[in-house]
């Protein structure tokens, strides 16, 4: 044993008792008759000698990995983060351990990643993808073969094909719009942060649509790429620009945080010479220089929707027809928006 695996023979031996017994109480199993002193005893040994059960052993036993895989879309972004950990705790109350994987907002390494992460010893998935239609063959073979994945992403065309959970923007960000309107803007800019080749989704033309219904108003939506630093560059551009909006929407928090930034940097002030506003709700947002003012999403609500979908096919009616759950979003004022100045 020594320099050597621990082996499950070896916590029964230094316990006293027969192999079957050691793995019926490590593993938790209702039918154990054993003693809560023999039970004790087998735990102590486990500890003191360092026992790990072998996932996969316990997987073919059990018929169950005890673990989720989640795909997010970039960890540096702190909604994902947030999410990520909002999730892992209350997928460990189910009994369940996390397997995070990151595409980083790279298209190919999303591909990649969601036709990996399913072999990842995971009981099944909840996924963030960019194009829920551009993913569609993959996740109906995998709907068909039984495999529990849960999608979060805008719907894609046609009839369901896998359970998703989305948020519903409309709600707010027609609050935006409307109290933006009601401060006085009437020229604004929607930067749309995107991976190379992603399709830009509803938000900026739903916002556009809302702006230009006011019948005063304009609302012009530029793209940037994915990340805080392009944000930040197009952003001073738009502020840099003769006519610039009184109002900026970005598509996500951290873009808007970019955008507050260009900002800081021109020498302008926020709400002073321009008003933000993100998408999202990220708790950091609230502890800004300047607060930022965002259009929430219902994070704890989604979290626990998407985890009773997944365990609803893991534990449950795995034949089920494909769910969709959607959520509203609100808008919350913080100091990143005031008047235009007269």
């Amino acid at each position: 044993m020594a320099g050597g695996k621990i082996r499950l023979k070896d916590v029964a031996e230094r316990a006293g008792v027969a192999v079957n017994t050691a793995s019926t109480i490590l593993n938790r199993r209702p039918n154990s008759w054993a003693s809560k002193e023999t039970e004790g005893r087998v735990f102590a040994a486990a500890k003191e000698l360092g026992y790990r059960p072998n996932r996969a052993a316990v997987a073919l036993r059990s018929g169950s990995f005890k673990a989720i895989g989640l795909l997010v879309a970039d960890l540096e972004n702190p909604y994902f983060t947030h999410f990520s950990q909002v999730f892992g705790n209350r997928i460990g109350e189910k009994g369940y351990d996390l397997v995070i994987e990151n595409w980083q907002t790279d298209l190919e390494r999303e591909k990649k990643l969601l036709e990996e992460v399913v072999y990842r010893n995971v009981d099944g998935v909840v996924a963030f993808v960019s194009d829920l239609d551009g993913h569609r063959e993959f996740l109906e073979r995998q709907s068909k073969l039984g495999f529990p994945i849960v999608v979060l992403a805008m719907p894609g065309a046609g009839e369901a094909f896998v359970d998703v959970v989305v948020p519903d923007f409309s709600t707010g960000l027609r609050e935006a719009a409307t109290r933006l309107h009601e401060l006085g803007h009437r020229r604004f800019s929607f930067l749309a942060a995107r991976s190379k080749g992603q399709r830009v989704g509803g938000r900026p033309s739903l916002f556009s649509k809302m702006i230009e219904g006011f019948g005063d108003s304009t609302c012009e939506v530029v793209n940037c790429g994915p990340n805080i630093l392009e944000a930040r560059e197009v952003g001073r551009k738009i502020l840099e620009s003769k006519d610039r909006p009184t109002a900026l929407v970005a598509l996500n928090d951290l873009t808007a945080i970019g955008v507050m930034r260009a900002a800081k940097d021109l020498g302008l002030s926020i709400p002073g010479d321009v008003s933000v506003v993100g998408i999202d709700g990220i708790p950091l947002g609230e502890y800004l220089q300047v607060s930022l003012s965002t259009v929430a999403q219902s994070h704890d609500e989604m979290v626990t929707q998407a985890i009773d979908f997944l365990l609803e096919r893991i534990e449950g009616d795995g034949n089920k027809p494909p769910q969709q759950a959607r959520f509203s979003t609100r808008f919350i004022e913080r100091e990143s928006i005031g008047a235009v100045a007269k």
